[in-house]
């Protein structure tokens, strides 16, 4: 008699097994049949770009917010320096590679007009981020470098000669035991860093 049940329980799990599949299964390489785990499909957490249904909380009944007054998009920095030709455009954009510092020196030069104002930023933003290694006057005596050898001087032979491109492309991806600070510092105040680097290595 337990046999017999035990069959006819593996019968039942079988024919249920078939049903199932049978349902959900259509003609059709388009057919995704039933959904088992609809959620799955539309999860609450909406996606900026998909509008599964009206948001009642956001203006004009879409999921994605405007962005922050202020805001600037990465693709369309789009600024200006001065007037006439002094234009750069797309800053944000550095895509030269961090194993590619040849290429750097080749291509890049700076778009900021050198002013009295342009050296003035860029010596308090060479103050903020860098006078710790470097020290006050680009020496490589930094109260950090005390600790962390190997911080170059700036007005030695061998540095004296680097140009707009090089030190731009070690401030954004870092080089030997310096580390990249493209995160920290925007491209325009990299910009008036090297050009304050260029003033130190004059000693």
């Amino acid at each position: 008699m337990i046999k017999t049940a035990y069959s006819t329980g593996i019968a039942t799990l079988t024919l249920m097994g078939l049903l199932v599949v049978g349902s959900s299964c259509k003609r059709g390489h388009d057919n995704t049949g039933l959904e088992y785990a609809p959620q799955m499909y539309d999860a609450v957490g909406y996606e900026p770009y998909r509008q599964v249904k009206q948001n009642d909380i956001n203006p004009m009944g879409l999921n994605m917010r405007l962005p922050a007054t202020g805001t600037v998009a990465r693709p369309n920095y789009q600024t200006k320096f001065g007037t006439g030709d002094s234009t750069s455009a797309d800053l944000m954009l550095y895509n030269i590679p961090s194993d590619s510092m040849g290429i750097s020196e080749r291509v890049l030069k700076n778009p900021i007009p050198q002013t009295e104002q342009s050296l003035a930023d860029g010596k308090v933003l060479y103050g903020r981020y860098c006078q710790h290694c470097h020290g006050e006057g680009g020496k490589g005596d930094g109260p950090v470098a005390a600790q962390y050898k190997g911080v170059p001087n700036y007005s030695s032979d061998a540095l004296k000669t680097l140009n707009d491109g090089h030190i731009f492309h070690v401030i954004t991806n870092g080089k030997g035991r310096m580390w990249p600070h493209g995160s920290q510092v925007t491209p325009d105040d990299r910009w008036k860093i090297v050009q304050y680097v260029h003033k130190l290595q004059q000693g």
